[in-house]
């Protein structure tokens, strides 16, 4: 009987295979709802970090097409078709015909788009700023050179 405790207590005690909180993806999952929770609280207007990734990107590209926008912002096909949906609802893009290929619409800003854009973007900095808060200068450039190989 005291074998087979003793045997029982040194399994439960053995450190688990898989430790949640030591693991990556549990790991940038929190980081994001930090994120996420500074963007809300801070970004000043009624956007969606998907919503300002579009607005961002089309503020440094100029137009393109809604497929090329989804792939620079990392959104798949239903993703920034909704986003520009709403975008759009709001007057802040706008779609016209390709003149280099009838068949593809692009994306614009609108002028209400550009100037919220532009208007938000000091914003944006500040909480990219404000999550990387706890890092000195050197560890957040590591980090985002890290983030950025594992892409």
């Amino acid at each position: 009987m005291a074998r087979n405790a003793s045997l029982k207590k040194s399994v439960r005690s053995a450190r688990p295979l898989y430790i949640l909180d030591e693991q990556i993806g549990f790991i940038l999952r929190q980081v994001w709802q930090r994120h996420a929770t500074i963007f809300a609280r801070d970004i000043g207007i009624n956007l969606t970090p998907t919503q300002w990734a579009a607005l961002a990107k089309l503020l440094e590209t100029g137009p393109c097409s809604q497929n090329q926008l989804g792939r620079l912002t990392a959104m798949d096909v239903a993703t920034i078709k909704g986003v520009i949906d709403r975008l759009t609802a709001r007057g802040l893009t706008e779609t016209s015909p390709d003149p280099a290929d009838g068949r593809r619409l692009l994306v614009s800003l609108t002028r209400a788009g550009q100037q919220m854009a532009e208007k938000v973007a000091p914003n944006a900095l500040a909480i990219s700023k404000e999550t990387l808060a706890p890092l000195d200068a050197r560890e957040r450039e590591t980090l985002v050179a890290l983030l950025s190989k594992l892409r």
